[in-house]
């Protein structure tokens, strides 16, 4: 089913209903898709025809989930992109994606102007209320009967080289990964959910599309950058879903005085963009026991590939789970083939969720969708490495190019940061390879302190007790925060140093 499908059904089921709650404004299902259609309108008269790309920067707000529907309804291609994104980047998506429209802040009319591959593209600026509504056509756009297999979202993403790589996400890719995640969430039409995470990427834009097919209310926040504030609104609101990062988790765990009852209404939680590090699944359970922890793993790729039930973390506590409903994950060697369970391998998907490909991007697609060697079936290679057990549950190992090799031994960086994640004192930790002359790579580890009095001495002490030797960070810096991309996941590529470190190793 196409995307926009899900608001039109949504409010046929029950328009007066609230579908969109951001800051004072409320929007039922009636509302919000006559905005949306009206919408749609105008981007037609702008010009915007059946697969065009309409670049969207846009904070968080009803806004943009107006933005991102109309745009939609349109016929045309979401291009999301964060509003913090700075113009060299800009830049490279817009002449990749080359849109026939934006959709921005008024705050940053600027910016986009600035951007030579913009400065000529039809644009709408949001504002206040009463000012974006007179911008919108009178009219909403009928519906239309196109097919679900058109392209609806570039999701762009950067690899280890930093280049952007503009992830496509037909809708049937889009509705297939949204039913999955909802069936075993058990989202139903009495699900409030909370989205603080950016809707420029996957997991955020996940909140909107899963409301939207259920019926629930989503309540759209800026940012997590006052978290009381969030908590406030999840007790005001009486949310029953919200979806974090492991730094917001971490946060969580730093607040003082932080009272439960402000989180009486959720139902579950779930973590997803990177690991969530024991210490930190363990301290939510013990601080909200009544709440479901879904311990997830994704890549923009196609949404979501395993989660964790809840009632299996005890028995499987290094685990992301097992493969999501409707998808198959495999373990492979260099030539696509199945390991034995416990052995590592590239994790590979297959999947009505797999995206079509990277956009404009032959080689890059190449090398993410091959065929399966035994059945042609074609399947995502992740670039991560995991093992499997018997029973299919996933244990991630590392992403491929983050593999440290020191001395000749290869170290998994996670491996070290469930270690350092363990030991008293420390609220956040990045492990990282940096070069080195006499090793090649020294291990680094980037710790965020919740101690004042730790010491490096102190950490090295603690992994040398628990780590075998080759693994024991060289280097430990201690930072203010970790450095992450605009989503919120903490980053190896932003961390990594360029220059040498030279010396006697300790």
């Amino acid at each position: 089913m196409r995307i926009e499908q899900y608001l039109r059904q949504s409010a046929v089921r029950d328009g007066a209903k609230t579908a969109i709650v951001a800051g004072d404004l409320r929007l039922s299902y009636d509302r919000f898709l006559d905005l949306s259609a009206r919408m749609a309108t105008t981007l037609r008269a702008s010009g915007v025809s059946r697969g065009d790309r309409v670049l969207i920067l846009l904070d968080n707000g009803w806004q943009a989930a107006v933005a991102v529907l109309a745009t939609w309804l349109a016929g045309a291609v979401i291009c999301p992109v964060n509003p913090s994104t700075k113009a060299p980047r800009l830049s490279q998506i817009a002449a990749d994606c080359t849109p026939a429209f934006v959709i921005t802040e008024a705050r940053l009319e600027r910016l986009v102007a600035g951007v030579a591959e913009l400065a000529d593209t039809p644009r709408l600026a949001t504002g206040e209320a009463g000012s974006f509504e007179a911008g919108l056509h009178a009219a909403p756009l009928p519906a239309q009967d196109l097919p679900d297999s058109d392209l609806a979202a570039l999701i762009y993403t950067s690899g280890s080289t930093g280049v952007p790589k503009g992830v496509m996400l037909a809708h049937d890719n889009m509705d297939a990964a949204a039913r999955s995640i909802a069936f075993y969430l058990e989202n139903t039409a009495a699900d409030t959910l909370l989205v603080v995470l950016p809707m420029s990427f996957g997991y955020g834009l996940n909140q909107l599309v899963t409301a939207m097919l259920t019926g629930a209310t989503l309540v759209i926040e800026k940012s997590f950058a006052f978290p009381q504030a969030v908590f406030e609104k999840i007790r005001d609101e009486r949310v029953t879903g919200f979806a974090l990062v492991p730094a917001m988790a971490a946060m969580m765990m730093q607040a003082r005085d932080l009272d439960p009852s402000l989180f009486a209404s959720l139902r579950y939680i779930t973590s997803a963009a990177a690991p969530l590090p024991p210490a930190h699944f363990d301290w939510l359970r013990a601080f909200l026991p009544h709440v479901r922890v879904f311990c997830m793993y994704g890549q923009t790729e196609c949404t979501r590939i395993a989660y964790l039930p809840p009632g299996e973390i005890d028995a499987r506590r290094s685990s992301v789970g097992i493969a999501i409903p409707g998808v198959r994950t495999e373990v492979v060697d260099e030539a696509g083939v199945a390991v034995p369970p416990g052995t590592v391998g590239e994790l590979v998907v297959t999947g009505a969720n797999v995206m079509r490909g990277y956009w404009r991007n032959e080689a890059a697609t190449r090398k993410a969708l091959r065929p399966d060697p035994r059945t042609g079936a074609m399947r995502l290679h992740t670039g991560d490495l995991f093992t499997a057990d018997a029973d299919g549950y996933l244990t991630f190992v590392s992403r491929t190019d983050d593999i440290i090799k020191s001395r000749g031994e290869k170290v998994a960086p996670k491996a070290v940061e469930d270690v350092l994640h363990r030991m008293p004192g420390i609220a956040e930790a990045l492990v990282v390879g940096v070069p080195h002359d006499v090793l090649g790579q020294a291990v680094k580890a980037l710790v965020v302190a919740s101690d004042t009095a730790l010491t490096e001495r102190d950490v090295m002490r603690f992994c040398a007790q628990n780590l075998e030797d080759h693994m024991v960070p060289k280097i430990v810096e201690f930072r203010q925060s970790l450095p992450r991309t605009d989503s919120g996941k903490a980053s190896r590529r932003l961390a990594a140093e360029p220059a040498p470190i030279t010396g006697s190793i300790a």
